[in-house]
This record gives structure tokens, C-alpha cells and sequence, in this order.
């Protein structure tokens, strides 16, 4: 048993040093995951330097909520697509697969490592996303209300939930396609454009609160940040949670497993 745990860190670590040396990745999930906050942040500062009269200040609850919703549904998530169509598809684009194949492991194993070694950078990646944010929010929130230590704890917690999630989601998805470019494509455009209208579309109804995003706004602590809420009992967001971790992973686990080396 002991041995058993010592390869099954081994391939994680392997796995998670791959990830690492991907820099050209590893920046362009930077540029995504931060990029678009510290925009989003610097023009806020010069409207407010600019007219304080009529702009608010850049920090405070508003900022959070909305900072939050960026991280937890919107770039965070690409951030989390990126990584995760690279755990589960890069040794095929890379050609390796049959190499990987033939060191004798289970391929189950080799599918698994893949999973706590891409949340490791995509919880690194975030973190520092949320810690930027953070420190915008008290630092230039002025007179206007800041978070409290436990909506502050409870946030990180959901960042880590809905972007996790989109991870493991995308391992899946890229491990059955096949496909690193397909799966980004697909999961990005999913996230940017498809699923914001859907969750905002009134006329969809109760079939909103199956949509991944509808289950992870509902359960979003502190402030809503411009984003709908859809009113749901807390056990049916965990079932569609737990639904859609469970079934694109379980496929993409099938498909290593009778893929042809």
C-alpha cells in the first residue's frame, strides 16, 4: 500500500512539473486569470481620480462582488479550460500518449494524476488573481463598506469550487475528444457567450438551475456583482454540481482506457 501512494505521488508530481514547464501556458493563463482585473482596476482608479463626484472608488463591496463573478464565472474559469484541456489532451498532442501507455501503469492511474496536479495550478493561478483583488478592494474602497474575514474565507472557497470544477470538467472533456484545441474552443465560447445568455434568459425557467453557472451564482457568497441569482434549494445546486463533476470525467477516464495506444 505504501508503495502504492508513493507512485501515485510520484505521477501526480510528474504530471504537475509538466503543467509547470508548459510557460508559454502557464503566462497565458496569468494574462487571462489577471490581465483583465488589473484593466478593470486601473480604469476604475483613474475614473474615480478623475471625477470623484461622479464615479464611486475603485475597492469596497461593489468591487468585490463583481471581481468575484470576473474570477468565478468568467475569466477564471477560461483560466481553469486552458489548464485543464492540457492535463487531459497534451501528451496526445504532444505524441507521448503511447509512451505514458507503455511505462506498464494503469491508464486510470495516469488519468487520475492528472486531476490534483491541474487543481494545484489552477487554485495557484487563482490565488493570486484573488489576492490582487483583495488588496484592491480594501485598498481603494474609501469611505464605502469592505468584506468581512468570513465572506472573505467563504469566497475563496467558492472560487476554488467553480473554478476546480471547470478543471476536472475540461480534463474530461479533452481526455474523450482528443482534442486540446477543440476542448478550449468549445468550453471557451461555452462560458463567454452561451452560458451567460441562458442563465440570464428568464424565459428558460427552472431548466436554468441545471446550468453549471446557475448552480455556482446561486451559491456565490457577499455581494451579487451584476450577475442574476436563480432561486434554487441548496440540494439541488449540489446535485447539478456533483452531476456535471461526475460525467465528463467518468467518459473522458472511459476513453483513455480503450483509446488505442
Amino acid at each position: 500500500m505504501t508503495a502504492q501512494v508513493t507512485v501515485g505521488r510520484q505521477m501526480v508530481w510528474a504530471e504537475l512539473l509538466r503543467l509547470r514547464k508548459k510557460r508559454g501556458l502557464m503566462a497565458l493563463v496569468l494574462a487571462v486569470v489577471l490581465g483583465p482585473l488589473v484593466v478593470w482596476t486601473g480604469y476604475s482608479v483613474i475614473e474615480h481620480a478623475s471625477n470623484p463626484a461622479h464615479y464611486g472608488p475603485a475597492g469596497g463591496l461593489e468591487h468585490y462582488g463583481r471581481m468575484l463573478s470576473l474570477l468565478g464565472v468568467f475569466m477564471g474559469p477560461v483560466a481553469a479550460v486552458l489548464i485543464g484541456a492540457e492535463a487531459g489532451a497534451g501528451d496526445l498532442a504532444a505524441g507521448v500518449f503511447r509512451d505514458n501507455v507503455l511505462t506498464g501503469r494503469s491508464r486510470l492511474a495516469l488519468f487520475l494524476a492528472r486531476i490534483p496536479a491541474a487543481l494545484a495550478v489552477t487554485f495557484a493561478a487563482t490565488g493570486v488573481a484573488f489576492a490582487f483583488g483583495l488588496a484592491v478592494t480594501y485598498a481603494f474602497a474609501g469611505a464605502l463598506a469592505t468584506p468581512s474575514l468570513s465572506v472573505v474565507l467563504e469566497s475563496a472557497a467558492w472560487l476554488a469550487l467553480a473554478n476546480g470544477l471547470v478543471c476536472v470538467i475540461a480534463i474530461g472533456a479533452a481526455s474523450l475528444s482528443g482534442s486540446r484545441p477543440g476542448t478550449i474552443t468549445a468550453f471557451v465560447a461555452w462560458e463567454l457567450v452561451l452560458s451567460p445568455l441562458l442563465v440570464q434568459s428568464a424565459s428558460l425557467g427552472s431548466l436554468r438551475r441545471g446550468l453549471l453557472d446557475g448552480a455556482l451564482l446561486f451559491l456565490k457568497p457577499g455581494p451579487g456583482g451584476g450577475q442574476p441569482t436563480i432561486p434554487m434549494p441548496v440540494a439541488v445546486a449540489i446535485i447539478v454540481l456533483a452531476a456535471w463533476l461526475l460525467v465528463l470525467p467518468t467518459l473522458g477516464a472511459w476513453r483513455m482506457r480503450t483509446r488505442d495506444a
